[in-house]
């Protein structure tokens, strides 16, 4: 289930980072059970809020 949705929410294999939180939030789940799934599906977090993951644009 969860992958699915990352998969619905993820552009070009990538998932802003703010997006994921969202996702996160609506699925309740923890932020780190995106980040698995997305990581499974070979989508890379961009735009990370912290500068961890990705360039801000």
């Amino acid at each position: 289930m969860i992958k699915d949705e990352v998969l619905k929410v993820a552009q070009n294999k990538r998932l802003p980072c703010v997006e994921a939180l969202a996702l996160a939030k609506r699925l309740k789940v923890k932020p780190i059970e995106i980040g698995k799934a997305a990581n499974e599906l070979g989508i890379k977090i961009t735009d990370c809020q912290l500068g961890c993951f990705g360039r801000r644009r």
